[in-house]
């Protein structure tokens, strides 16, 4: 797959392009991907996905969402679904104020010299956003591109959207946002210093610092998994201001289940897999303690439950590339690289 930015696009001709943000990579992107893959195959033609940087929103509400998958994890998912290249198109002021029709012609069939274009249902372009998919497809008629509206995907009767996914997790509806997502939803980050109570308090935690503009789950402690150079144990992480310290800023802290070592500057991923209470205050520091190793054995039970291994689709060919077997045993560490004891 190739990538293309800065303005640049290949020269292709006739390809089938699927136009959006793509912020999440959920069902309902994957589906309309896949079928941009599948309809250009048919046909013998290149499948191109033309998505944007910032956000659209930044420019056109004033203010981006936040972000549900960082750009270069957006990609690499593009890229497992099989399509030939994707254009990463700047989002500017000027581009912001093109017509919609400026758009088709110019760029969807000028510059990228497309023989159809693929959206979803809610897709909106042009000036102030507000041209629809029905101004797209009398457009694409009078320029000679066929027009294809994905219709939407639902998940337990609610319809699938990027918007709906941030709105799950603000609520701590993890397990909902992730069966929209086709996979836990995951944060990663550094692990950096924090003030060391995990440790003093016997449950040593990573501090992870994430991308500005991430979006978040609701504040509370969840289980799920911790991933690190291809290992993964079952963790809990606690999203909060640790209030029966005081209250500070808002932190990620993950705990590892069976682990002992060293994670300073380490870059650990966490999906999260279920929610198990609020954060709240505990009179003294013995009652957190109590606390935390009941949702650790919570955890631990739930985790046991599923299958360890991830169903996600870019994390199993992460671990092909590496040369790792992604078959065995649930619950089994993807390999053994002994770590030393923590200090």
């Amino acid at each position: 797959m190739q990538v293309f930015r800065g303005g640049r696009v290949p020269n292709w001709h006739n390809s089938h392009v699927a136009v959006g943000a793509f912020d999440g990579m959920h069902l309902g992107h994957q589906a309309l991907i896949a079928k941009t893959v599948r309809e250009a195959r048919t046909q013998r033609r290149k499948a191109v996905v033309l998505t944007f940087d910032p956000h659209p929103e930044a420019l056109l509400r004033g203010r981006a969402p936040a972000v549900l998958t960082p750009e270069p994890e957006r990609i690499e998912r593009i890229g497992q679904l099989g399509v030939d290249g994707v254009v990463v198109f700047p989002f500017t002021r000027r581009f912001a104020q093109l017509s919609a029709e400026s758009f088709v012609r110019e760029v969807l069939g000028g510059q990228l010299r497309a023989a159809a274009v693929h959206v979803g249902f809610n897709f909106v372009f042009g000036k102030g956003g507000q041209a629809t998919v029905w101004t797209l497809k009398e457009l694409g008629q009078k320029c000679g591109i066929e027009v294809d509206v994905y219709p939407p995907v639902e998940v337990d009767g609610q319809v699938v959207s990027s918007t709906a996914i941030r709105r799950l997790l603000g609520e701590g509806e993890v397990e909902l946002a992730g069966r929209m997502l086709g996979r836990d939803y995951a944060v990663e980050g550094q692990v950096v210093r924090g003030e060391g109570r995990g440790h003093t308090l016997g449950f040593p935690t990573a501090n992870l610092q994430t991308q500005t503009g991430l979006c978040l789950p609701a504040t509370g402690v969840y289980a799920g998994w911790a991933e690190i150079e291809g290992e993964r144990w079952p963790a809990l992480a606690n999203i909060g201001v640790r209030p029966t310290f005081g209250q500070g800023e808002r932190t990620v802290e993950i705990h590892l289940l069976d682990f002992t070592g060293d994670l300073y500057g380490e870059v650990l991923r966490f999906s999260f897999s279920l929610r198990l209470r609020d954060e709240r205050a505990f009179a003294t520091p013995g009652e957190l303690v109590q606390q935390i190793k009941e949702d650790a054995m919570l955890a631990r039970e739930f985790l046991q439950r599923r299958d360890a291994r991830t169903n996600d689709p870019l994390l199993i060919a992460r671990r092909l590339v590496r040369g790792e077997n992604t078959a065995g045993p649930s619950g089994a560490q993807t390999s053994r690289v002994s770590r030393p004891d923590k200090d």
